[in-house]
């Protein structure tokens, strides 16, 4: 089985990669942009995302696939 990624991630996500939605998801009050955790990887490019309120309290917890996340990078990365 092939890793599917989008034009985004180059990668498979890791464990507390931090990740950003890229559509929204109105039944479960997300937007498009909001900033999350990768809490597990439930199968290939299929990550359980932990999303918190400002008190780090978690709110929702959703199974959700690479297309839908963008990885977020803190430390400039080399283009090769």
């Amino acid at each position: 089985m092939t890793m599917k990624m989008n034009h985004i991630n180059k990668s498979p996500l890791k464990l507390l990669d931090v990740v950003a939605l890229l559509k929204d998801i109105p039944e479960e009050k997300l937007v498009k942009g909001q900033v999350e955790t990768v809490v597990e990887e439930l199968d290939k490019g299929i990550y359980e995302i932990e999303f918190s309120d400002k008190q780090g309290k978690t709110t929702t917890s959703l199974a959700l696939t690479i297309e839908e996340l963008m990885l977020l990078h803190f430390e400039t990365e080399t283009i090769t």
